[in-house]
């Protein structure tokens, strides 16, 4: 199978079932963001280093994004059941997500301000995929406005960027890293 198909070329790809929509279309921006914030999590990955506690944790995550994307690649036609063969998020995956903040905030104190994305490499990138996950998680909300989408697939991108975040501040905080505390134009100076 060749890597260039010269089927998008004039702007229009395919979602699962077959319907050819623009490559600008709501729902493709949408599997889109998924697919950069899959990207920037294995830029993560490679930062943390291959011995990392959290590598596992950001493997498994990076697999259900590729189920959140073929979940949003996949429209719910009236009359029509989805492919079966198309995996489907659900919600023992998003107790998952809440176990591991559950389990990080552990090792961390409690917040007191605000705090500026930055710190390690990692922990930095962690901050980026954030707000990668949160642009994701408000292509998704704009899709359901239109169409119907899988309520699971927007809880599960809400409760992963709590995640990447709590994870931000735990890479940091066993890097020996001080968070850097927001602090409003004026104070302090």
């Amino acid at each position: 199978m060749k890597i260039y198909t010269k089927t998008g070329d004039a702007g229009m790809t395919g979602l699962f079932g077959g319907q050819r929509v623009s490559k600008d279309s709501p729902r493709v921006e949408a599997y889109g963001a998924v697919d950069e914030l899959n990207a920037v999590l294995g830029v993560v990955r490679a930062l943390l280093g291959a011995e990392d506690a959290l590598q596992p944790a950001l493997a498994r995550v990076q697999s259900d994004l590729f189920v959140v994307g073929a979940d949003l690649a996949t429209p719910q036609v009236e009359g029509k059941k989805a492919s079966s063969f198309v995996p489907r998020m659900d919600d023992t995956r998003i107790a998952q997500l809440e176990a591991w903040i559950d389990s990080a905030e552990t090792e961390l104190e409690p917040m007191r301000s605000f705090i500026l994305p930055s710190g390690t490499a990692a922990a930095s990138q962690l901050h980026f995929a954030r707000t990668v996950c949160r642009r994701a998680e408000r292509r998704v909300v704009g899709v359901a406005h239109a169409e119907e989408i899988s309520d699971t697939v927007r809880i599960y991108l809400n409760r992963l960027s709590d995640l990447l975040f709590v994870w931000a501040r735990l890479v940091n905080q066993r890097a020996g890293v001080s968070e850097t505390p927001w602090r409003a134009s004026g104070e302090g100076e």
